[in-house]
């Protein structure tokens, strides 16, 4: 069955708002870069989809594979009678694996920000498993702090597959980890997506497909911001760049400016330099020493590593 929202917490802030104020800043910084959160509106959630779609991108493929060919190992690993908290969910396509894969699993417990994905993934997930409790929660993970989850005394499987946790800063990375041990509380498991380090002529395509399709769901941040913001870019002049910041270990996504022009956002005028970027997405690659010195920080111990056969990527449960 499925119930109501029951997760409450006071708002952030109007969403319109805080849109808004991460634009100005973000655009008014020395080198300018956006959350990359907001790449995630109903259109930008659809062409993520799509994405993964992709021959290119094997993050999804690699994942769900890993989740089938393993389910057993995975499902045994994990409590009996749980409550899966997913952060980010999304379509929830790939919890249907995992909650198949649980013994007698007691409910879920979708958290998104998007309710155009949440809504209707969590009624198809309520109808797959009709003795698992469902209780979708509109939200994003600045959130969590505000975030409640009266379950009494159920153990907790947190749940972060899409390797997204590779989307934050180390430090944003660690301050998510440790809001999520606070949420989860005591006695919680936490199963993850992580991507590994792997050739670039594997990475590269990954993010920046044949199709465009990448492309597209990025520049439309810019559509975002022209339609919500009173923005006046010209997407046109502006192309989707790609890149591996070896420094980092992480693929980054800008919007180049073609040509030396300005834009407004809320009547507030930017100026672009010729080749200059806006940063809107990292994707972290890690090796398992790194992901499990980065787990330690944030309040976990890594106790279990399940790897596809190409070790391309890993689903970790941590403790």
């Amino acid at each position: 069955m499925m119930l109501e929202p029951f997760v409450t917490h006071e708002p952030h802030a109007k969403p319109d708002g805080d849109f808004l104020d991460a634009v100005l800043h973000g655009l008014s910084l020395p080198k300018k870069s956006l959350p990359s959160r907001f790449l995630y509106d109903a259109h930008g959630s659809n062409l993520f989809e799509h994405i993964t779609e992709l021959p290119e991108y094997y993050p999804t493929r690699t994942e769900i594979g890993l989740l089938k060919s393993q389910a057993r190992e995975i499902g045994a690993a994990l409590p009996s009678g749980a409550v899966v908290v997913e952060f980010g969910s999304g379509s929830s396509r790939k919890t249907e694996l995992l909650l198949a894969a649980l013994d007698r699993p007691a409910a879920y417990v979708p958290i998104d920000i998007s309710a155009a994905a949440l809504y209707p993934a969590a009624r198809r997930i309520a109808l797959s498993f009709p003795d698992v409790d469902v209780y979708p929660v509109l939200g994003g993970f600045h959130d969590l702090e505000r975030m409640r989850l009266p379950l009494g005394d159920s153990r907790l499987v947190g749940f972060f597959p899409g390797s997204t946790i590779g989307n934050f800063s180390q430090r944003a990375a660690v301050e998510f980890l440790l809001s999520a041990r606070r949420l989860l509380g005591p006695g919680a498991v936490f199963l993850l997506g992580v991507d590994l380090q792997k050739p670039l002529d594997i990475l590269l395509p990954a993010y920046n497909d044949a199709d465009g399709v990448t492309a597209a769901f990025n520049l439309n941040l810019l559509a975002r911001i022209n339609r919500d913001l009173e923005g006046t870019f010209d997407l046109d002049a502006f192309e989707h760049a790609a890149i591996y910041n070896e420094r980092h270990q992480r693929i980054e996504m800008h919007l180049r400016s073609l040509a030396a022009q300005s834009a407004s956002v809320a009547g507030r005028t930017f100026s672009f330099a010729a080749a200059e970027t806006i940063h809107t997405e990292n994707s972290h690659k890690y090796t398992p020493e790194g992901f499990e010195r980065l787990a330690r920080d944030g309040g976990w111990e890594v106790s279990q590593v399940f790897v596809d056969k190409n070790r391309f990527f890993s689903v970790q449960l941590l403790a």
